[in-house]
């Protein structure tokens, strides 16, 4: 398939490139052949590792870290190739790495770091996972008690993270933890990335309702983090956690991690049960349509903020749950399924039940990944709108005299 470009060569031509995707994608089931009976971890790792390989896996990195050096535009030709034939679910377990962790370290980190984490993340060496939330500091994170103390050439960090997704598979983490209390919540937090494989690093999984452990909470009791491991510069991680935030939010609108119960599934569901003629059941379909074409040219966007994009996509997951709760429990459902099946996103066919309870149970996720709806909401009254920030008391104090969620 070809070596990724190096500096010298000529950039290719949208059609040339869109040529190059495909006949990578041609060709990408006899690439990763070898994995086929191999976990779904495993799976990622030799669909990326081809990827990358094909100069497909960095396309809007920097050459020096193993990138194409294209602009957005390019990135975003794959992604629409790749989505019309579910090539990229393929790497499903890595995209918080690929999507959130790793272009923060990329546009924000140092040279060392960008050469010790991009070309391994981005070929699937590694697994990473998003240190954000705790116990007791969620929508408001700036609250965060997560504490990293200098200690010579290294962080020892010591606190608790909850809700964080793949953490049992993670070799690294994107922590946000505090390194000053005498300065307000928002100046002294800062981004390192911590190594998870460690014997002070304790995961524990969170089990849902759906029968599955997509959430862990973590323990850091002592933790070690080289001192250099901090991205951008210390007490710079609330700008960088934003930064963040705002990849995670367009990965979600563009269809990356959890995702609504596809339409053509549900229209299918429909037709299986005799109910295309109902005229209710026409408009919900046709709403979910309409839903699915809106998010498809906002995200052709480049100049909306993320936070639309994820709005849409968790409003269409509500939508999808209600349509698809008439639909296959007509009549209404007490479930006991254990677990609840489908575990993957293929999972939406034939009549099973199973498939069709996991969904709909699952779909209050889309409110909360990423901010919640109430967040995002606030995010574009104050950033877009321009309308008043919310009343914040403790504006200004030093954190440590600041009351505590508990």
């Amino acid at each position: 398939m070809g070596e990724p470009l190096v500096a010298d060569e000529p950039t290719p031509g949208l059609d040339e490139f869109r040529a190059e995707v495909r006949g990578f994608l041609d060709q990408v089931h006899e690439l990763t052949s070898h994995a086929s009976g191999e976990s779904t971890l495993e799976r990622g790792r030799a669909y990326l590792a081809a990827r990358f390989d094909a100069g497909l896996g960095a396309i809007d990195y920097p050459v020096e870290n193993g990138g194409r050096g294209l602009d957005s535009r390019y990135a975003r030709e794959f992604r629409v190739e790749a989505a019309s034939r579910k090539s990229d679910d393929r790497a499903r377990g890595f995209g918080i790495g690929l999507d959130m962790c790793l272009p923060t370290i990329r546009d924000h980190g140092s040279d060392d770091l960008r050469a010790r984490f991009l070309a391994s993340g981005l070929r699937g060496d590694d697994v990473w996972c998003q240190l954000y939330s705790e116990p007791g500091a969620g929508s408001d994170l700036a609250g965060l008690t997560t504490r990293a103390v200098r200690d010579g050439d290294e962080w020892v960090v010591t606190g608790q993270k909850v809700w964080t997704s793949g953490a049992a598979d993670a070799d690294y983490g994107i922590l946000l933890a505090r390194t000053d209390w005498d300065v307000p919540k928002h100046a002294g937090i800062s981004m390192l990335v911590l190594p998870m494989r460690q014997p002070a690093v304790e995961v524990r999984a969170l089990n849902q309702m759906t029968g599955v452990a997509h959430f862990n909470e973590i323990f850091m009791d002592g933790a070690r983090i080289p001192a250099d491991w901090v991205v951008g510069e210390e007490g710079d991680g609330w700008r960088l956690a934003v930064a963040l935030l705002a990849h995670e939010r367009s990965s979600i609108g563009a269809g990356g991690g959890r995702q609504p119960i596809p339409t053509d599934r549900i229209i299918d569901l429909a037709r299986s049960t005799g109910r295309t003629t109902d005229p209710l059941v026409r408009q919900d379909l046709a709403r979910l349509v309409t839903g699915t074409r809106i998010i498809q040219w906002v995200n052709q966007r480049q100049d909306l903020h993320p936070s639309i994009a994820k709005l849409w996509r968790s409003r269409q997951g509500r939508d999808a749950s209600h349509v698809t709760s008439g639909l296959a429990f007509p009549g209404g459902a007490a479930w006991l399924g254990d677990p609840m099946g489908a575990t993957e996103p293929g999972g939406f066919l034939g009549a099973d039940g199973s498939h069709w309870a996991y969904g709909i149970c699952d779909s209050t996720a889309h409110s909360l990944g990423g901010g919640t709806d109430e967040v995002q909401k606030n995010t574009l009254g104050e950033r877009v709108l321009g309308l008043p920030r919310e009343p914040a008391p403790d504006r200004g104090l030093p954190f440590s005299q600041v009351p505590k969620n508990s």
